[in-house]
């Protein structure tokens, strides 16, 4: 047995024991994370329904802490499980218990399943939150199964407490769900948590009608929910986009094509109605010639098209290039644009043919974006 004075703070450092040495630094453990829109859902029981599984495979798995809450189907689901021994910590009059992750490096299994990755330790352990045990027992090079709700991530903080108004103290840094290797999203119905809510699923009977009028109301449970998923999806087009060659956008992005010419007040006012109908963010651009200044009346109307942008929560954009097609595409790429808004071509028809359109470039540099064209009169 390893005690907590003979390990280093370092998680990088070597951990020497009689007759045995390991290399923290060589690999990495896996995290894997399965995350829920409220207490209830069912991240418990998944991540240990898959310890099961992948211990008949003949993965040598440990419990590093589970919190059944009573529930007795979590209990049952626990049992055939090694369990990792808690430290005990005095405190006052009370012994509190906490996961030991010292034990668990000592113990070196191939997988260790931690429960509630965002509760803070006792105060006096040796890390302040149970993430930090994590990240430990991880550069140890085992790999961890844990636990986490939406609500409780750093980003999300204030966006809850305006949903449910619950200001939650437990958080985890953003960082944490990017770095994990996988995450899963336990989803039910708002109907199916209020359910095992009233059946006594989730909290002791003197506890449920103070829940359904406060947190586990149901429009909170709905906006929550599409936290969860978002937030998964989210990760999903991210680690796509880092694929080469490879594209993944999940979520509706659109994006308007401005220029010096009085139509684009319209194709702004298009694109707003667009990404208000597909809940898309809303992005303009304004590509600038480096070799030309605009006019008085040219900056004007550049200004105003960014005003109205903005009056569409939108994001207004401006770079130097003189290629247009070229940097409608850069920006489109860089967004993960999926909709594109611009005006019919302003020019004549002796310069399409010699040049082709701005459509046609977009068309041969772009795939899987789809194109709207706005017909207007032309400027004279």
């Amino acid at each position: 047995m390893i005690h907590s004075s003979e390990l280093p703070n370092d998680p990088n450092e070597v951990y020497i024991q009689p007759n045995r040495t390991y290399d923290r630094t060589r690999r990495r453990g896996k995290h894997k994370i399965f995350i829920g829109m409220a207490p209830g859902v069912g991240k418990t029981f998944k991540m240990l329904e898959e310890g099961h599984r992948l211990k008949l495979e003949g993965i040598d798995i440990v419990i590093g802490l589970l919190e059944t809450h009573g529930r007795k189907e979590t209990v049952a689901k626990g049992e055939g499980l090694e369990i990792v021994p808690r430290k005990e910590m005095l405190r006052g009059e009370k012994m509190l218990t906490e996961m030991d992750a010292e034990a668990v490096i000592a113990r070196h299994p191939q997988l260790a399943l931690v429960d509630e990755l965002a509760h803070t330790n006792i105060p006096g352990s040796l890390r302040e939150k149970r993430y930090q045990d994590v990240e430990l027992i991880l550069n140890a090079g085992i790999d961890v199964f844990s636990t986490l709700n939406i609500q409780h991530i750093e980003s999300l903080n204030d966006l809850v407490a305006r949903i449910t108004g619950v200001v939650v103290r437990e958080r985890v840094p953003d960082r944490i769900l990017e770095e994990a290797d996988e995450v899963i999203v336990i989803d039910v119905t708002p109907e199916t948590l209020e359910e095992r809510l009233l059946e006594g699923k989730i909290y002791a009977p003197d506890k449920i009608e103070q829940s359904l009028k406060n947190f586990f109301q149901r429009r909170h449970l709905i906006a929550l929910r599409e936290l969860a998923l978002r937030e998964v999806a989210d990760s999903v087009e991210d680690d796509a986009a880092t694929l080469k060659g490879q594209s993944c956008n999940i979520h509706e992005r659109v994006l308007v094509c401005v220029s010096t010419y009085p139509n684009s007040l319209q194709l702004l006012r298009r694109g707003g109605r667009i990404s208000s109908y597909m809940n898309a963010p809303l992005y303009a651009l304004f590509v600038e010639n480096p070799d030309r200044f605009l006019t008085k009346s040219e900056s004007l109307h550049v200004e105003t098209c960014e005003k109205l942008c903005q009056e569409f929560n939108g994001l207004f954009l401006r770079v130097q290039n003189q290629n247009i097609a070229k940097a409608i595409s850069d920006v489109a790429q860089e967004y993960r644009i999926t909709q594109i808004v611009i005006g019919e071509s302003q020019q004549s028809r002796w310069t399409l043919l010699l040049r082709g359109s701005l459509t046609q470039q977009l068309v041969r540099s772009l795939k899987h974006v789809d194109l709207h064209i706005i017909a207007t009169e032309k400027s004279r």
